[in-house]
Order: C-alpha cells, then structure tokens, then sequence
C-alpha cells in the first residue's frame, strides 16, 4: 500500500479553501501512485476553531465539503478531518470525526475518543467522543487500518508519569484486529515536543508491532503554531519516512516497506530542535497571522535593545525586509548607542527606518499633569509616560497605514509586569511573549550565526549588532537604569519562573532546589500581581509548554497565596 501524508496549513474557517487545497493534493497523491491520502485532524475547517463549531451554518458548510472531497476522490482513498453532527439526543453536538471516501462515496465515519481539555484545548466544549475499538476499524486491499485522532495516540501508560483517561484507544484498535494505524493530528508546536512525539509513537509501534503513520497540521492559527514533522514508524518504532518542519508537504510512503522494516529513510531535512525550532516557529506563526488576518506590513518600536532587534529580525524574515518599518522613538534618556543600534540593524535588515522623538510629546504631557502631581516625587507614573506616548505612535501610524503592530516584550518582563499596559504592551502581536529573556539571546546569536553561514535564514552577515547583545538590557526611561535595578538577574528570573509557570511549583520547592526565598517569594509576587495586564495585552505565539494567555487561565481578582502550607 502506498499511502500518501497530506501535510497542510488550513486557514481556520475557510472550508471552500481548504476544500480546495484537500482536493488538490489528493491529485497530487494519485499522480505518485498513492492509493490513500490522509489529511490532518479537522482539516475541512482548520484547527482549532473554538466557537466557530457552535456556527449551524459552518457545520452545514463541512459535510458539504466532504461531499465534495468524495466525489473527487475516483481511484484513491481519501482520510479526511472534519466536524460531524452528533446524530443521537445525548451528548455533545459534535465529533471530531475522520471520513473515509472513496469513489465519490464516503465508505465510513470514525470519531476521537480520547478529547483533551488540558492547556489550549477544550475539546469537551463541543465534541462526544467516539467508542473506540473496532468501530475505528475500516479495510482496504487486505489490510485492516486502525484509525485514530491526535490526543488518541498519546496515552500510552508506559511511557507517560500520569495517564489522562481510562483507555489507550491503540490498545483498543490493536486487539481489535488493526494491522496499520493511522493517526490525523493537529498537534502544535512546543519546545521539545517533537523528539518526545518520536519517542513515543516508536514505543507505541514497537509495542503493538504495526506501522504507525501521523499526519500533523502545520502553519500559524492565532497563538498556536503546528510544526508538521508527519512521520512514519515501522513496526520495530524506527523512523523510515518523515516529511518537512514548518512547511506544507506531501509524503508518500509505500507501507511494505514499514510493515518489513527494510525500507530506508526518506528524508527532506532533518528536524530542527532547540533554538533552531523556536526560530522556525516564530517565523512561521508571524508570517501566518499576517497572511491569514489580511496585513501586508508590519511595524515595531526600535530601542536599540536585544528584544527589538529580535523581533525586526524575525519580521524582516517572516514578511519581506521591504514590508518592515522599524521606528526609534528617542527619549531625553535614550542613550547614544541605543539610537545608533537601532540604526544600524534597519540598515543591515534593510527595512525601513525613522526617527520620531518623543521629547516633545512627553514635555507637554509633563506640563499638562503638573498641577495634579504637584508635590509629588517624580516615580513610575512619569517614566511610564514615556512608553505610553511610543505606545499612542506606533498606534497612530499602524491605523493610518494598516501596518500590523508588533509588541516586542519577552516573556520573562510579561510575567513579571515589567511592561507598560497601553505603552509597550500596544500591538497586533505579541511575537516574543513566550521567549524567555535567556532565550531571546540564544535566537540573537543563532540568527547572526545563520546569516553569517548562510544558513536558513541567510544574509551574509550577522544583522542584530553585537553591542545590543552584550550591553546590559534597560528600559531607559530614566538616566542610567538597568532592568537588574527592578529585577533578579534574567538566568536566576527565567530559572525561577521556568519552575512557578510551567512546572507550577510552590515557592517552598523552588526555595528548596537552592533559589534565595526572598528572591523566589518576589518574583512569584509579581507574576501573580500582573495577571490584569497580560489579560489585556495582544495575543503572543505559544513556544513553551506554558504559555500566558487562553492556555494559563489564572483569575485576578483572587487571594492565594503560594507560601500557604496549611490551612
């Protein structure tokens, strides 16, 4: 059997689109020879689509879509995600269905048993999920295919600390009969994730003794990006086929070769990790939430500093150097060299550049609130002035050219709340939210170390300048402030906050691995006291396992407090 992995970037609601798209790589495939094609989880209208699935009319729209993909599907097998109407008086409106069709007929419906509710996903919210087992089964050419949908491959109790459900649905298809399982997924991207994917489905093969193949969404929907990285396992766990990273693609494998183990590798280029991932991720999710929202240019605040030379790097990738404005909006505090980096990385990005100084703007506002600050030591308020008035500017010349406004905070001042609601947290995009501060370093150096090698992303020479890197980070909105005048030092910060908001540790166990409790109690303070400014800043790209926003649902108006040991 040769089958082929339909590696697609869906727009979320676009079901005429991506039928289209459907569509055309199953013409794609059988120009291959493939005899099936499987698409990924709910590719008829994109993943995720929240509420969208509360829509009649939308519903409607994808069992049309499917009837569609059927009756262009003559001589080959198609697998296709949608969303199905729950047809019984019980239960939740929808699945989260795979229709197998073929010949212009849909020969079967097979429905997600495993639905997760755990960081971004809330799949009870609108799906029943499905029995399992031999209602998963479908047949062809011989074969009995196992098929499945993305969470349903994940809960395999030998290989994780804490099973999520009662059942491990591949256990299911296994003694059922299956012989080839096939998982659709929409799994997004997170660091780190796709080495344990592989870990995992290998178990998973080698543990039933057939081939596994996945089918992974990729591109930028909104906070989550989806890597792709499909693969096939043969039924030893080994890797023999596995399509590209952070792009459309269209594998075809021949299943002998899995079920044998004697096929070889097929390999695009070999998946990117670490920092190299993160790159990716960015890039991609920047590029799709323009592409998909409508903007064509972007424009950003210009410091001088390490995070904005990051973000207009990345812009300058994701959109086209000629599509960036890079704006410094210096202050009477801005130092020289700050106004000279941020020259000199428009002008190694080749983006646009301007200067508009605030001091102006920031005098008459001065003047204007004298009276009522009368008597008054000048503190926080003034300073943040500053950034209000950056704020109200790149505002301004977004509405007016319908530039996308990106934010250029990282995720270790977003924790903390050392960021100006209305000020710097202004924007479209949060590109860096989730990038510690640490991190934003390591992509600093990996961007210029791509350009100089010529590399992915390569210009020829490294663009952000050295100096931004290696000068110590501030806000400079007083003379001679350093972000380490407010904060611990970012490897202790990040450290700490790596264990409070993605390992959700107390304070007494972060204290215990050897931080200053004083240091630990702080930093926890402020994460907790900003929670109302990250409910009101932009949406930012999820890179870790915890990212703020619709994934870390914390309230504001509460009273725990994380030093509690007893009641």
């Amino acid at each position: 059997m040769r089958i082929a992995l339909a590696q697609l970037n869906p727009i979320v609601g676009d079901i005429r689109g991506n039928t289209a798209r459907i569509i055309q790589a199953i013409k794609e495939a059988k120009a291959l020879g493939a005899q099936v094609v499987a698409t990924p989880e709910l590719a008829v209208i994109g993943y995720p689509p929240r509420d969208l699935l509360l829509q009649p009319a939308a519903i409607d729209l994808c069992a049309q879509a499917v009837d569609a993909i059927a009756a262009a599907t003559q001589g080959i097998t198609t697998l296709v995600g949608y969303p199905e109407r729950n047809l019984t008086s019980v239960g939740r409106p929808l699945h989260n269905a795979v229709a197998v069709v073929r010949d212009g007929q849909i020969v079967s419906k097979h429905y997600k048993s495993l639905l997760p509710t755990y960081d971004v996903f809330d799949e009870t919210r609108y799906f029943e999920p499905g029995s399992g087992g031999a209602a998963e089964l479908t047949f062809l050419d011989g074969k009995v295919l196992g098929l499945s949908i993305c969470e349903d491959l994940w809960n395999d109790e030998q290989m994780l600390p804490r099973q999520l459900y009662h059942v491990n649905p591949i256990e299911q298809l296994s003694e059922a009969g299956a012989q080839i399982l096939i998982n659709i997924s929409a799994s997004p991207f997170v660091l780190g994730k796709n080495e344990f994917r592989r870990k995992l489905f290998g178990h998973q093969a080698k543990r039933y003794g057939m081939p596994i193949v996945y089918v992974n969404q990729v591109g930028g929907n909104d906070e989550l990006v989806f890597d792709g990285n499909s693969a096939v396992f043969d039924q030893q766990g080994r890797v023999i086929a596995w399509a590209k990273d952070f792009a459309e693609d269209l594998l075809v494998v021949d299943l002998e070769d899995a079920e044998s183990g004697a096929g070889s590798q097929t390999c695009r280029l070999e998946p990117r990790e670490g920092v190299a991932s993160i790159h990716a991720a960015l890039v991609l999710g920047l590029r799709d939430y323009m592409r998909k929202c409508g903007f064509k240019t972007v424009v950003l605040g210009l410091s001088g500093g390490i995070d904005s030379a990051v973000v207009g790097a990345l812009a300058a990738e994701a959109a086209g150097a000629e599509n960036v404005w890079g704006i410094a909006l210096p202050s009477r505090f801005s130092s020289d060299h700050s106004k000279s980096d941020a020259r000199q990385l428009a002008e190694n990005l080749g983006i646009h550049f301007h200067t508009i100084p605030i001091e102006t703007a920031h005098a008459a506002l001065e003047q204007t609130l004298a009276p009522l600050f009368s008597g008054t030591t000048p503190g926080l308020a003034e300073e943040n002035m500053q950034a209000r008035i950056r704020g109200n500017l790149l505002m301004a010349l977004s509405n007016k050219f319908g530039h996308l406004l990106l934010t250029t905070g990282n995720k270790s001042e977003v924790a903390t709340g050392y960021c100006t609601l209305y000020g710097d947290m202004c924007g479209g995009l949060a590109v860096i939210s989730d990038v510690p501060k640490m991190m934003v370093y390591e992509l600093a150096r990996y961007i210029n170390a791509q350009a100089k090698t010529g590399g992915r992303a390569g210009t020829g020479h490294g663009p952000i300048p050295e100096s931004s890197i290696t000068k110590p980070p501030s806000a400079e909105l007083r003379p001679n402030q350093t972000d380490q005048d407010s904060l611990p030092p970012y490897e202790i910060l990040d450290a700490i906050l790596q264990r409070y908001v993605e390992e959700e540790k107390s304070t007494a166990q972060i204290s215990a691995e050897g931080f200053a409790a004083a240091t630990v109690e702080r930093v926890v303070r402020l994460v907790d006291l900003s929670e109302y400014k990250r409910k009101q800043m932009p949406p930012g790209l999820k890179v870790t396992s915890r990212a703020f926003g619709f994934g870390r649902r914390m309230p504001i108006a509460q009273r725990y407090d994380p030093r509690t040991t007893g009641v």
